[in-house]
C-alpha cells in the first residue's frame, strides 16, 4: 500500500524546477457525483441535484480518449509557445502536464527550460539518416563507407543499428518512453517522436506509444488506472490528497470494477483510506493469534511479557524478568505459603492490581476480536455469495424453464445477487470503521443503521437460497427486499459520509 505520508505522492526531477504541480481545479474536490444505476457518479448532468454525500464526480477514458487529451494539450502548447509538437510532448511530460506552470516557466526562462527539459534551443533540422565518408562509430567502432547514421540536435552521431538497438533496448526492456536520452556521453538531450519513429519497426512504435500513455496517468494526480486485471480504463477525478480523511472516493470503471480513487483498493465504504490501512495492518498483524492468545495466555503483572502455561502447576516464573506469580489470580506467589497447586488467597492487594490490569489487556483484545469477526464473517459471505452470483444464471435457467417466465422477467435473481455483494461489501467496512470510532450518541445512530442493513442482508441472503422451485412464488419478496437493502446502504452510507465530511466522527487513533 501507499507510505504513510502521502498515498498518491509523486516524485520527479521536474519538480525541483516547476515546483509542485498544482492546477485550477482544486476546488472540484468538494463536489460530489451524480446519480446512476451502481450508486456513483460518471458525469454532470441534468441530474446533478441527485447526487449522494457518499458520491464524487469521476469520469472514465479509455486509451483513446487518453491519447486525445495528450494531443489536444500538446497542440494547444506548441500554438502558444510557437514550438514543433514533438518539442512541445517532451516539455509536457518534463513539467508532469501543468501547463499553466510550464508555460509561465518558459516565458520567464526560455532557454533554462528547454535545457532542464532536455531539448536544446535548434528546432530547424528535419531528422534524417546519413551516409557520413570517414565516419567512425563510437559504440560499434564501424567505419564503412557506406555506414548509415543518425545524429540528434545535440550532434552525438551513431550508426543507426547501435541507435536502433539502444531504443529497442529502453522501450522494451526497461519500458522507458518519456525520458530517453541522447546514447552520448553525459548528453541529456531527448529522443522526439519524429527521431524515434524514423528509427524503430511498428511493434516498437506502438510499445512506445502505450508507454507514453501510461507515463500520462502516471503523471497526472487526477488520473488513475483501474486495477483491475486487464483492464485497460483510467478513471479522473479531482479529489485531492489532502481530502482524503473526509472523503472516501468511490468510482466505478467502464468494467464495472469498484475501487477507491484515493489508494486503489477496492471499494471501502464508509471507512476512510487511512484507516483502512491501520486496520489492514492490524488485521494482518493480530488476527492470526489473537484468539489463541486470549484463550491460552495470560500477562506476566510485572513486565507483561505473554506466557502460556505448559504444565499442571500454578506457580509460574516468568523467563524474562524472573517474576514469580500465582497463575489462578495473578497475585505474588511468595504470598501464597504452602498452598502450592491451589490458590485460597484470591483477594491479595497484589493479585488485585494485577487482576485489573490483566482484565483492562484482554478487553482491548476481545473488543478488537468483535470487530475483526464481524469483519471476517461478512468477507466470507460476500466469498460464499459471489460463488452464488457466479451460479445464478445457471439458475435463473432452471427458474426460467420450470415457471415459465421469461428471461427478462428473472434478472430479479441478478438484481438481488448484485445487491448482496454490495451491501456485504459495505457491512464489512463499517465494522473496521467502527472499531476506530470513539462513542457517542453519533454512535449509536450508526450502528442502528448497520443492525437494519445487516438484517435486511441475512433475510434477502436467505431468500435468494431456496430451492429454484420456490423462487418464482418469492419473485415480489425478493424484488421487495433487494430494493430495502440497497435502501438501507444508501441511508447508512449517506449519513457516515456527510458526517465524515463535516468532521463530525470523532476516532479513538490519531490519523
Amino acid at each position: 500500500m501507499e507510505s504513510d505520508d502521502d498515498f498518491m505522492s509523486v516524485a520527479s526531477s521536474a519538480d525541483d524546477f516547476l515546483g509542485t504541480q498544482g492546477s485550477d481545479d482544486e476546488s472540484l474536490g468538494d463536489d460530489f457525483g451524480d446519480d446512476f444505476d451502481g450508486g456513483f457518479s460518471k458525469d454532470k448532468d441534468i441530474f446533478s441535484n441527485t447526487r449522494k454525500p457518499y458520491e464524487v464526480d469521476f469520469k472514465v477514458l479509455s486509451p483513446e480518449d487518453i491519447e486525445r487529451e495528450q494531443n489536444l494539450q500538446i497542440n494547444e502548447v506548441s500554438s502558444i509557445l510557437g514550438l514543433p509538437p514533438e518539442s512541445s510532448a517532451i516539455l509536457l511530460r518534463f513539467g508532469r502536464w501543468n501547463r499553466e506552470k510550464l508555460i509561465e516557466s518558459y516565458m520567464d526562462h526560455p532557454e533554462l527550460t528547454l535545457e532542464e527539459a532536455g531539448l536544446g534551443t535548434n528546432f530547424e533540422s528535419t531528422p534524417k539518416t546519413e551516409v557520413v565518408p570517414g565516419f567512425t562509430c563510437d559504440i560499434c567502432c564501424e567505419d564503412g563507407d557506406d555506414l548509415e547514421t543518425y545524429a540528434m540536435r545535440c550532434g552525438h552521431r551513431f550508426c543507426v543499428d547501435c541507435y536502433r538497438h539502444y531504443l529497442a533496448q529502453k522501450i522494451r526492456e526497461e519500458g522507458e518512453a518519456a525520458r530517453i536520452q541522447c546514447p552520448g556521453n553525459d548528453c541529456h538531450m531527448i529522443v522526439d517522436s519524429k527521431s524515434l519513429s524514423l528509427l524503430v519497426t511498428d511493434d516498437l512504435k506502438d510499445r512506445y506509444q502505450t508507454l507514453l500513455t501510461r507515463t500520462y496517468v502516471d503523471d497526472k494526480e487526477n488520473l488513475k488506472w483501474c486495477p483491475a486485471p486487464n483492464c485497460e480504463y483510467a478513471v479522473d477525478c479531482h479529489v485531492k490528497q489532502r481530502e482524503l480523511h473526509r472523503i472516501v472516493p468511490t468510482v466505478q470503471c467502464g468494467c464495472k470494477h469498484y475501487f477507491c480513487f484515493g489508494c486503489t483498493l477496492n471499494d471501502h465504504q464508509p471507512s476512510p483510506c487511512r484507516l483502512v490501512k491501520m486496520w489492514l495492518q492490524k488485521c494482518e498483524d493480530d488476527s492470526e493469534t489473537a484468539n489463541w492468545i486470549s484463550a491460552n495466555t495470560k500477562e506476566c503483572p510485572k513486565c507483561h511479557s505473554t506466557i502460556e502455561k505448559n504444565g499442571g502447576c500454578n506457580h509460574m516464573t516468568c523467563r524474562k524478568c524472573k517474576h514469580e506469580f500465582c497463575w489462578m489470580c495473578m497475585g505474588l506467589w511468595s504470598e501464597h505459603g504452602t498452598s502450592w497447586y491451589n490458590c485460597n488467597r484470591f483477594e491479595e492487594k497484589s493479585g488485585a492490581e494485577a487482576r485489573t490490569e490483566q482484565a483492562r489487556s484482554r478487553a482491548s483484545l476481545e473488543r478488537y476480536l468483535h470487530y475483526y469477526n464481524r469483519y471476517a464473517n461478512h468477507e466470507q459471505s460476500a466469498k460464499l455469495d459471489k460463488d452464488l452470483y457466479l451460479k445464478t444464471e445457471k439458475k435463473m435457467t432452471s427458474l426460467q424453464s420450470q415457471s415459465g417466465l421469461s428471461w427478462i422477467e428473472v434478472q430479479f435473481l441478478d438484481t438481488a445477487s448484485q445487491a448482496l455483494q454490495q451491501c456485504r461489501q459495505t457491512l464489512k467496512w463499517t465494522y473496521a470503521f467502527a472499531y476506530y470510532l470513539a462513542r457517542n450518541n453519533l454512535t449509536e445512530i450508526f450502528e442502528d443503521n448497520q443492525k437494519d442493513l445487516e438484517m435486511a442482508v441475512e433475510s434477502l441472503s436467505e431468500m435468494f437460497e431456496k430451492p429454484v422451485g420456490e423462487l418464482a412464488n418469492l419473485k415480489v419478496d425478493i424484488l421487495d427486499k433487494t430494493a430495502y437493502c440497497n435502501k438501507r446502504r444508501v441511508i447508512l452510507l449517506s449519513d457516515t459520509a456527510e458526517n465524515l465530511k463535516n468532521g463530525v466522527w470523532q476516532f479513538n487513533v490519531e490519523w
